[in-house]
């Protein structure tokens, strides 16, 4: 089963920017006026639309996989706000942090 989360952006160019720029996602235009972001099989869609009246909220961190978390990390750690550095986890992930131009956390790690 695949995943896909809809959420709120301000500025689709400044999301497209970020996830295409700064973290190297394919970012594409989609149906109804969203934006979808991909890295790896995990996607995001983004929509300016105020679906959810008033200000969405996220309470959790999204993750997503890659192949070599420590090379991902050098390339992207100049670009972005860094929530937390690379570490070993003690649930066995070896993950870091960021913190979007929409104030989403992501984290990206490597399965042990």
């Amino acid at each position: 089963m695949s995943l896909t989360i809809l959420l709120r952006c301000l500025d689709y160019d400044e999301t497209r920017q970020f996830y295409e720029s700064a973290l190297g996602f394919v970012v594409t235009n989609s149906s109804e006026g969203t934006l979808t972001v991909e890295l790896n099989g995990g996607r995001l869609i983004f929509t300016c639309s105020d679906l959810w009246e008033g200000t969405p909220r996220l309470s959790g961190t999204l993750y997503f996989t890659v192949a070599n978390v420590d090379v991902y990390f050098s390339t992207v750690r100049d670009r972005v706000s860094v929530a937390w550095p690379v570490q070993s986890t003690l649930y066995g992930s070896r993950e870091f942090g960021v913190k979007d131009c929409n104030g989403y956390f992501l984290a990206f790690h490597e399965q042990a």
